[in-house]
């Protein structure tokens, strides 16, 4: 059976979200379009007797910096190694698009690490997907958190640098910025502290990401966004190397619901681990 592996047009790309919900990845509600805005050249399909049967994402962020994600094949199309093959080209494709000693990272389910390592990945940490489920409890008011529409983008970006390898200012701007999210900021002293963001999802919300320079700020953090949770589950990706992201999850009873291991083909990004406590997503990095 003859595949070919091509471009993949944005209504392929929405399918792509649509089978992500069918395997209870829980996609965001403006994920497709969010994802598609920042590298629209970052999706290929492989197309069996023309029809979509699998795609990928292949995001460059920057030209050190890219990561694989949103890798499906349709279920009616397994077995055939479409898979295996759609992966090398989209491997190959992203390497041509970034700079020869750049990385390439992703988030592998554990039954694809040993595949992935074959093709020249290296484990870095777990990240640990965590469901928290409101109470009728409302918490006080925190004087110190504000809506993030209320600070300077500036100041934001200030904060992530070094959360992330590489600038990422027109995602970090459309992702604060979409519709019905919930963006928190920590201000003390006049200063950004930490910030966190939840976007609605097809079940409850996510949480990324969730930014902070101590343990305590994210817990405020966390439980101002619980506010506007409307009794609905929050989600969080947490690192498995921020022991303190751990500590948080825990003591809020957290239930853990999904693990994935972060690995990197190239030298690992150098990043401030010890901030970053929530992830921003699994699909594009």
């Amino acid at each position: 059976m003859d595949a070919i592996i091509r471009q993949m047009s944005q209504p392929e790309q929405r399918q792509l979200l649509d089978w992500a919900a069918l395997e209870g990845w829980n996609p965001g509600l403006n994920d497709a379009d969010l994802f598609w805005n920042l590298d629209p050249d970052g999706f290929m399909a492989v197309e069996v007797e023309n029809k979509l049967a699998g795609g990928g994402a292949v995001i460059r962020h920057n030209s050190m910096f890219g990561f694989m994600g949103l890798f499906i094949v349709d279920k009616q199309f397994r077995g055939r190694k479409l898979g295996s093959k759609l992966w090398v080209a989209r491997k190959e494709k992203l390497q041509s698009r970034l700079a020869p000693e750049a990385t390439i990272g992703l988030d592998g389910v554990d039954e694809m690490v040993p595949f992935y390592e074959r093709g020249g990945f290296r484990q870095f940490t777990r990240h640990r997907r965590f469901e928290f489920n409101l109470t009728d409890s409302t918490p006080d008011l925190d004087s110190c958190l504000t809506e993030l529409a209320n600070i300077d983008f500036s100041e934001v970006e200030d904060l992530d640098e070094g959360c992330f390898p590489g600038n990422r200012h027109a995602f970090l701007r459309n992702w604060i910025e979409q519709e019905n999210a919930i963006g928190l900021g920590f201000v003390e002293k006049d200063r950004l502290r930490g910030y966190g963001l939840m976007r609605p999802c097809l079940s409850g919300w996510k949480v990324g990401p969730l930014i902070a320079e101590e343990a305590n700020i994210a817990n405020r953090l966390w439980t101002g966004l619980a506010r506007h949770g409307e009794g609905n589950s929050m989600f969080i990706d947490s690192p498995d190397d921020n022991p303190a992201a751990m500590d948080l999850c825990k003591s809020f009873s957290m239930t853990e619901v999904f693990g994935c291991q972060r690995m990197y083909l190239g030298h690992p990004p150098e990043l401030d681990h010890a901030k970053i406590f929530g992830i921003t997503t699994l699909e594009v990095g």
